[in-house]
């Protein structure tokens, strides 16, 4: 579970790694800005990366220029999530960057810290130019970091002199909190070298794992509470969540994937990308649903605008071929959709689920006119690949205007 910016540093900060003085304020919270000291950076508190190139990190130099970006940048929507808060923080003249982070090599079953010498881009675009800049110490896990060790790593990257002390203190920490508040990851990028001399961690990210919650009370105290794995839902998840429907958003996406079992759901998700495609969902529509509910998860596809083709796919075990079959039809019936749907089903009556399809579309040959159903003669990546193609043909909703 993500924690947002402010939290981490909250959490930096209990813990003995030094962050930027600064407020979080929201619109009903602007007093908050009587205690910042100027100027400042103004941020934006959300989950998604590209703050800066989509101008929801901004400097402010007094009080009125930070509520004017405040008011420009809270209510924004930033990828599939709306800003509801920024971070303000004083502003720190930057000598140096430094990349820090703690987290498990999933090969090595290890924890380990990665730092390099340079810091404040993305830890990849860094390994493309330079891969022997990124440097890696592993750990035998529940052990301590000694400060001679940190002391060495802070060396490694280029740290000396007076900002020693600090660099060695605040890679204990900060590996202290990865290890004592079961965390997957913590970022800190970049690590900051002050004209002051002075170390500060800038920006920071921890991923914690939301089933260790219980075991670390200071976070509740914190107010920091279990939530969604990337800790804000979207509203099509919000929606999805009352009417008991496992779904996942995915930035970017365009097909609908309406499958049957979680697994398969995964697994159309891989094939969709390894066809050059882009899916806009995860859903898990096995465990025989009913029909209300089936037809609610296409709804979810239909309702989402970025959509472009929905690709289904029923393989009928407990949940059977021809249920599924009634679902879809119904729902297009009353609701008229005007999306194409490919899709394949077979398994457990699936003959007839074809049939149920087959009169469907005798008796409504304009609304089924865009829907077609593959058999299983039919492989699912020769299926997966004419969703694909479809897609590709409808053009973006912001380019329609144009053409």
């Amino acid at each position: 579970m993500r924690l947002y910016e402010y939290e981490a540093k909250k959490l930096f900060k209990r813990h003995g790694v030094s962050v930027p003085d600064g407020v979080i304020v929201d619109k009903t919270t602007i007093d908050e800005l009587n205690k910042a000291v100027f100027p400042v950076v103004v941020k934006a508190q959300v989950f998604l990366g590209g703050r800066g190139k989509a101008g929801l990190v901004r400097t402010a130099n007094n009080k009125d220029e930070a509520i004017d970006h405040i008011n420009k940048i809270i209510g924004i929507k930033h990828g599939p999530f709306f800003v509801q808060k920024v971070l303000v923080e004083r502003k720190v003249n930057i000598k140096k960057e430094y990349y820090l982070a703690a987290t498990i090599d999933r090969l090595e079953h290890k924890p380990l810290i990665i730092a390099c010498p340079e810091g404040g881009v993305d830890i990849e675009e860094i390994a493309k130019k330079n891969k022997k800049s990124i440097l890696k110490y592993y750990f035998n896990p529940g052990h301590k970091i000694h400060e001679f060790t940190a002391r060495k790593i802070a060396a490694d990257i280029g740290i000396h002199g007076q900002a020693m002390d600090q660099a060695a203190k605040m890679i204990q920490h900060a590996y202290r909190i990865f290890i004592e508040f079961d965390c997957k990851l913590v970022e800190i990028n970049p690590l900051a070298l002050t004209d002051n001399a002075q170390l500060l961690a800038v920006d920071a990210k921890i991923d914690i794992d939301e089933d260790a919650m219980f075991r670390n009370p200071e976070l509740k105290e914190m107010g920091i509470f279990a939530r969604h794995e990337i800790g804000e839902l979207t509203e099509r998840e919000k929606k999805a969540k009352i009417l008991g429907i496992p779904y996942v958003d995915l930035e970017g996406g365009d097909i609908g994937v309406f499958p049957g079992g979680a697994g398969f759901g995964i697994a159309a998700i891989d094939l969709i990308q390894h066809y050059n495609g882009k899916p806009a969902n995860f859903m898990d529509s096995g465990g025989a649903p009913t029909q209300e509910k089936l037809r609610a998860m296409l709804g979810l596809l239909i309702d989402n605008p970025d959509v472009k083709a929905i690709f289904g796919a029923r393989f009928g075990g407990i949940s059977r071929c021809d249920d599924w079959a009634k679902a879809v039809v119904q729902y297009v019936i009353d609701n008229e959709p005007q999306k194409p749907m490919i899709m394949r089903m077979a398994g457990n009556m699936e003959e007839e689920g074809r049939k149920i399809f087959e009169q469907a579309i005798k008796d409504y040959p304009e609304l089924f006119k865009d829907i077609k159903i593959y058999s299983v003669n039919t492989p699912i990546e020769k299926v997966i690949e004419e969703t694909i193609r479809i897609a590709r043909s409808i053009p973006d909703k912001n380019t329609q205007g144009d053409l």
